[in-house]
C-alpha cells in the first residue's frame, strides 16, 4: 500500500492547528486501462471526492464515480494506498488544510448512465475516459512540467498513477 505527505510535512506541524477533510478514490481497471476523469485543463484524475457528514468512505466513493463517470460501483476490493496533501488553510490564519485522499480498487458496471456534476465539476467539463495508465501519466507529467494553470490535484494524481503502474507491471 502506498503512503505519501505532499506539502507540510508531519515534523512540521508543532501544534498547527489543523482542518482535515476526508475523500476517497476510486481505481477501476479494465485490461491496462484505467477510468479517469478528463477536466478542461487537459489533466486526467480519479474519480472521487470528499466524504460527508454521516456518509461512510464506502457510501461516499460509490456516490463520487457515480455522480463523476456515470457508472455504478459493483465491489470495492480493497484500500490501496493514501496520500495526505497539506497546506497552509487559505481561509483560517494559522491553520493547516489537510486532505486525505484514499484509494481503492474497485468494479464497475458496463452501461454508464448520466453524470450527475456539481457545479464545479460542469465548470470543469468532467468526462469519464478509459486511458493506458502510462499515457495519463506521461501527459499528466507533461502538465505539471509547465506548471501553467494547472489543477491542484495534479501531483497527488501523479504520485498515485505511477505507484498503481507499479503493481499492474509486477502483474504481467
Amino acid at each position: 500500500m502506498f503512503d505519501f505527505t505532499i506539502g507540510i510535512q508531519n515534523n512540521e506541524l508543532d501544534g498547527c492547528k489543523i482542518n482535515t477533510r476526508k475523500a476517497v478514490r476510486g481505481v477501476i481497471l479494465d485490461d491496462n486501462n484505467l477510468l479517469m476523469i478528463h477536466t478542461n485543463k487537459g489533466d486526467y484524475k480519479f474519480p472521487g471526492g470528499g466524504v460527508d457528514q454521516n456518509e461512510s468512505k464506502m457510501e461516499a466513493l460509490a456516490r463520487e464515480i457515480e455522480e463523476e463517470s456515470g457508472y455504478i460501483v459493483k465491489t470495492v476490493d480493497r484500500q490501496i494506498g493514501q496520500i495526505i496533501e497539506r497546506y497552509k488553510d487559505k481561509y483560517e490564519k494559522d491553520t493547516i488544510f489537510e486532505m486525505i485522499s484514499s484509494y481503492y480498487l474497485c468494479k464497475v458496471s458496463k452501461v454508464r448512465k448520466a453524470q450527475h456534476l456539481d457545479d464545479y465539476e460542469a465548470e470543469m467539463e468532467f468526462s469519464p475516459i478509459w486511458i493506458d495508465v502510462e499515457e495519463a501519466i506521461i501527459h499528466n507529467e507533461m502538465l505539471l512540467d509547465k506548471q501553467i494553470d494547472v489543477n491542484r490535484w495534479l501531483m497527488r494524481e501523479v504520485m498515485a498513477l505511477k505507484e498503481i503502474n507499479k503493481v499492474i507491471i509486477s502483474y504481467r
